[in-house]
């Protein structure tokens, strides 16, 4: 990262991502989405605010860096999401439960 953090959309509530429609601890991610390539904290807040629908990242964007973390800014691959259960720079938790509804924003 160029030592700024994307620009995050939506509702958030506070300054690591948390959202109005998910705002426990563990809920420091926002996800770059691939219809718009902006950050949303989810798929709800894109929905209320977007101007367009949401699209799935294809299998073969595994690479890209899509998904935030909210409490030190660094950024992972989607791959790399994936396999994680926290932040590989900062170790902050992600919330498990975020991958019960992954094929909403990655192909599956």
């Amino acid at each position: 990262m160029n030592g700024r953090r994307p620009r995050v959309l939506g509702p958030t509530v506070d300054d690591e991502t948390r959202c109005v429609h998910y705002r426990t601890p563990l809920d420091v991610i926002a996800i770059k989405f691939g219809c718009c390539r902006e950050f949303y904290p989810c798929h709800l807040c894109h929905a209320e605010t977007a101007d367009h629908g949401a699209a799935q990242w294809p299998m073969d964007g595994r690479a890209e860096q899509a998904v935030l973390c909210g409490v030190c800014g660094h950024l992972l691959t989607i791959a790399g999401y994936l396999d994680a259960n926290a932040c590989p720079a900062c170790a902050a938790d992600f919330n498990p439960s975020c991958k019960l509804h992954a094929e909403l924003y990655f192909e599956i």
